[in-house]
């Protein structure tokens, strides 16, 4: 009985070296798994399976793809992400007005940029992504625009992904047609930065983007409510002349 009593013990005491030798070659794991050199930076501690993340990364896209990393490692139960993006530092002007370029143009080869409404906030190099996407390929898209962009310190995904439906794509490729073949507005086609822009949810349509005037605007409404299907239309163009065009009145 004393020896099987010695025995129970020994295992018991013996437990909390078999977590701190586990511990170690976790952390040991998950060191090497940031082994690239956009990782020199990021130092990993593991403690009873956490793992904590600290140091820097010069783009947020990396601080992303660390954690990812990490998760994927044999015996890391959690993560607690203290990586600081560093990078040269951008007003958030600067940074707002950059990413909602890089938005634009960068995805008009997809040929959905009138269909996308995607809005950018930053504060304090927090962006805030917001408003309506074509479909999940163009927001997670847009996303990675941003996350791969210096000066982001961090991303918040608020865009809301228009559902899939024929009967929608039927009514966008229709508004698109009727809205951009009119006269006042096809000059819009011209600048991808400067579309009106078509978001179509079951069958309800809201027009966002500027336009000129207010009978621009008004015409644009008027069109797309022309579109056989459509249940209604929300009209939210901005007249970039606004002002103006009351002063004159």
């Amino acid at each position: 009985m004393k020896k099987l009593f010695a025995l129970f013990v020994a295992a018991a005491l013996a437990i909390p070296v078999a977590f701190a030798q586990s511990d170690s070659q976790i952390q040991a794991a998950a060191q090497k798994a940031l082994s690239a050199s956009r990782y020199k930076n990021v130092q990993v501690s593991v403690e009873g399976g956490i793992a904590t993340l600290t140091g820097t990364v010069d783009l947020f896209a990396n601080k992303v793809t660390a954690d990812q990393k990490i998760r994927h490692v044999k015996g890391v139960s959690a993560i607690r992400d203290e990586i600081q993006v560093a990078g040269a530092e951008i007003s958030d002007a600067q940074l707002q007005e950059k990413l909602s370029k890089a938005i634009t143009y960068d995805m008009v080869g997809y040929g959905t940029t009138p269909f996308d409404a995607i809005g950018v906030q930053v504060q304090n190099g927090v962006v805030t992504l917001s408003g309506h996407a074509y479909g999940p390929v163009d927001a997670s898209d847009a996303v990675a625009i941003v996350e791969y962009t210096k000066g982001v310190k961090d991303v918040i995904d608020n865009i809301q992904i228009d559902p899939v439906s024929p009967m929608d794509d039927r009514i966008r490729i229709a508004v698109f047609r009727k809205v951009y073949g009119f006269p006042m507005l096809n000059q819009y086609l011209i600048d991808p930065a400067k579309p009106i822009r078509i978001q179509v949810e079951n069958g309800h349509v809201t027009l966002y983007g500027t336009v000129d005037t207010e009978a621009q605007k008004d015409a644009a409404g008027i069109q797309a409510n022309s579109v056989p299907g459509v249940f209604s239309v929300t009209n939210d163009l901005q007249v970039a002349n606004a002002s103006k065009e009351k002063a004159q009145k």
